[in-house]
């Protein structure tokens, strides 16, 4: 028998998953566990492998599409299989049956034209059905398909509607059957702050929609537009967008990481009072330390000792001295992370750009010198394979971003929502100082910080006290692991 490959469940929260890649062809050999398609998701972009080794069948789902978890996206045939290879697409009109049924089932509806039941009730008889009739309750139960998946909205959608008290069924939501997004709960608190009439006309204007479908060529014509055009594939130039024929210019989607990081900045500055600091700290003593010490680190762990580890150790410091930066907002309350749970930002390299991941050294407060390198190595390698779980980039309480790396001097980096502190890390290199009461010139190893913060919770004071502290910290560094 074929084995179905399905869309995985990449998380509690993750309802669908964008299909972006295929890694091989109908007919392909595959082996178990070996690379088969990439996905993306709200969350991460991940490589899934092959549940069997076989030779690949049918695809039913192609790259660009996004489709609900536990979707058959194709069949692979087993080892005694392979000369069915063709015989699949005989399986492939088993969809034919599947398919007779539902014209069988819009059958039912044409009923209604007899003029004498649909003109009396043509009015609240749309009214009705263009709520929840699209999907059937699959279950038995009263709480319909649409209504679990709305009620199953990413995090940033649950978080909102949590700060501002709002019941999400109550939401109408525009995403994959009726899915909240983050735009229809933002506009739906707008209504409420404004007047709590709005949500109730937006209702009639969708409702107005079904109304004109009796005739034969309506329906077709939502069916026709795709929502956006597939990823990798140029969009072409339609009427109403600001270029003509003649521009030099290639429009192109933006893949799903890039929606989400759009969606989220923009949330984030929206949502915080952002503020940020500048410190030039003297990494002098660390860059010696780190000197003395990377090849035996090297040798005794298996792990590079970069810079990172020492700037997550003195940024705990400033945590457990200062851990109001280590807070988020709830309503009007204050929520004071116990856990310092250490986001670290990681570029990845796409076509043309780069994305971004965040994932999270969890109780890195817990942790050594080289558990710190050792997770934060791990996590960025992982990140760049597309090897990490949806958990593994949620959860964080303060977050670091280090542009450094691409030689940039500072940044102003933004809030990673729903955290209220992010420290940025410049380039470290050195420098001519002015040192001691002496006035000597001398050679220096600097780097300039940020923190950017959220002044709803942190002033400008506490950031600065905070940094203090960091700066002492790695100015004055010591760690009994280390050779001093």
């Amino acid at each position: 028998m074929p084995i179905d490959v399905i869309m995985p469940q990449m998380g509690e929260s993750i309802a669908e998953g964008t299909l972006t890649t295929w890694y091989k062809k109908e007919g392909d050999h595959i082996e178990r566990d070996e690379n088969l398609f990439e996905i993306s998701t709200d969350k991460v972009d991940a490589e899934i492998p092959s549940p069997a080794e076989g030779t690949l069948g049918k695809i039913l789902v192609n790259e660009g599409q996004t489709v609900e978890v536990g979707t058959v996206v194709a069949t692979i045939l087993q080892p005694g299989e392979v000369a069915g290879v063709e015989a699949e697409p005989e399986v492939a009109p088993e969809p034919e049956p599947e398919v007779t049924p539902e014209p069988a089932a819009f059958e039912p509806s044409p009923p209604p034209p007899p003029p004498p039941a649909p003109e009396p009730v043509a009015a609240e008889a749309v009214t009705v059905p263009s709520g929840p009739p699209e999907r059937p309750a699959g279950d038995g139960r009263l709480v319909t398909k649409e209504e679990l998946r709305r009620t199953r909205s990413s995090p940033l959608v649950r978080n909102i509607a949590a700060e501002h008290g709002i019941d999400l069924t109550q939401v109408t939501g525009t995403g994959l059957s009726g899915r909240v997004t983050k735009r229809d709960i933002l506009a739906f608190v707008e209504g409420v702050e404004v007047a709590p009439i709005p949500p109730p006309a937006a209702e009639p204007e969708v409702v107005a929609k079904p109304v004109a479908p009796p005739e034969p060529v309506t329906p077709a014509a939502p069916v026709a537009p795709p929502s956006r055009p597939p990823i990798g594939v140029t969009a072409e130039i339609a009427p109403g967008q600001p270029f003509t024929a003649s521009d030099r210019v290639e429009i192109v989607p933006m893949s799903i990481m890039r929606q989400k990081i759009a969606e989220h900045m923009i949330d984030s500055r929206r949502t915080s009072a952002h503020v940020t600091s500048f410190f030039e700290f003297d990494m002098t003593r660390v860059a010696e330390i780190r000197a003395r010490n990377k090849e035996r680190f090297l040798e005794d762990s298996g792990v590079k000792l970069t810079y990172m580890p020492f700037i997550i150790s003195a940024l705990i410091a400033g945590v457990k001295e200062w851990p109001i930066v280590n807070a988020s907002v709830w309503g009007d309350k204050i929520v004071l992370k116990k856990d310092v749970n250490v986001g670290i930002a990681v570029a990845l390299p796409q076509k043309g750009s780069f994305g971004l991941l965040v994932p999270v050294i969890r109780h890195a407060d817990e942790l050594s010198l080289v558990g710190l390198a050792r997770a934060a190595n791990d996590l960025a390698d992982r990140a760049r394979t597309k090897r990490l779980s949806p958990e593994e980039v949620q959860g964080g309480t303060i977050t670091i971003t280090n542009p450094g790396v691409f030689g940039s001097l500072s940044g102003t980096p933004i809030i990673n929502q729903p955290q209220v502190a992010i420290l940025g890390v410049g380039t470290i290199e050195k420098r001519v100082k002015v040192i001691g009461p002496g006035d000597s010139i001398g050679v220096r190893t600097c780097a300039y910080f940020s923190l950017s913060y959220d002044h709803r919770v942190v002033d400008g004071a506490t950031a600065d006290h905070f940094m203090t502290v960091m700066k002492d910290k790695l100015e004055n560094f010591s760690d009994p692991s280390l050779k001093e």
